[in-house]
């Protein structure tokens, strides 16, 4: 039986190609891309996109600016993590496989519950109820890890799931979390989720962005990327 990361779909081979580019205002600002206002050709389908990387990446910050841009629901990974969880990595002591199971799975579930319509909604509203997709930022640093998250696909063939991988060297990724203010993931951390990271190869599923850019830049690519994705459905 093939996995969900190797469903026989287009392969994509780590980076997008021929990926339409955004439009820009006289004010060079970025415009939401016109796939944006036609959400009625994605009725059918369903799309989990899950911002991935290690502490520092960015997945939060990516991830809120899709939400926006495409006015999905976000979840932020580091909410599902048990006190445990949470208590450990404050201390310095790195998660095991057997810590990450049920935070992967309660995400997993969250998303689910996000994507399927209301029991109180009749059967005429309920395709209208729920959202066409829901965005998730989960480190989902294992392959196996992205595993358990590829399971939201399985039995049903609407739903589309989406690996977008932040890429970052550890000298800028330990500069950004040392900045960062009142938050359990601590710089130390970072060297340890290296340690185990399995970056996407050849998952047709995982799209990689190199995050060195200004968040600006970065945000633009991820945005041509989902772009591009979207394009391949319809």
């Amino acid at each position: 039986m093939l996995s969900a990361g190797e469903r026989p779909l287009p392969a994509i081979n780590g980076v997008a190609k021929d990926i339409p580019k955004p439009t820009f205002n006289n004010d060079s600002s970025y415009s939401a891309p016109m796939w944006q206002t036609e959400k009625t050709s994605q009725k059918t389908l369903q799309h989990i996109w899950i911002i991935t990387g290690p502490a520092g990446s960015g997945k939060s910050t990516v991830g809120r600016g899709l939400q926006e841009e495409l006015e999905l629901p976000f979840l932020e990974g580091d909410d599902f993590h048990p006190q445990s969880n949470k208590d450990k990595m404050t201390n310095g002591i790195p998660l095991t496989d057997e810590d990450r199971w049920d935070w992967l799975i309660s995400l997993r579930k969250a998303a689910i519950e996000i994507l399927t319509p209301s029991s109180s909604s009749s059967d005429k509203d309920k395709r209208t109820r729920a959202p066409w997709g829901v965005i998730v930022a989960c480190s989902a640093l294992k392959q196996k890890y992205r595993d358990v998250m590829r399971v939201a696909a399985y039995g049903s063939p609407s739903v589309q799931i989406h690996f977008i991988y932040l890429r970052l060297p550890e000298s800028a990724l330990m500069k950004r979390v040392e900045s960062r203010q009142s938050h359990y993931m601590k710089s130390g951390m970072v060297h340890s989720q290296l340690q185990v990271l399995e970056e996407p190869q050849e998952e047709w599923d995982t799209l990689t962005v190199d995050v060195e850019e200004s968040p600006e830049a970065v945000q633009r690519r991820v945005s041509q990327l989902v772009a591009g994705k979207l394009a391949e459905y319809q």
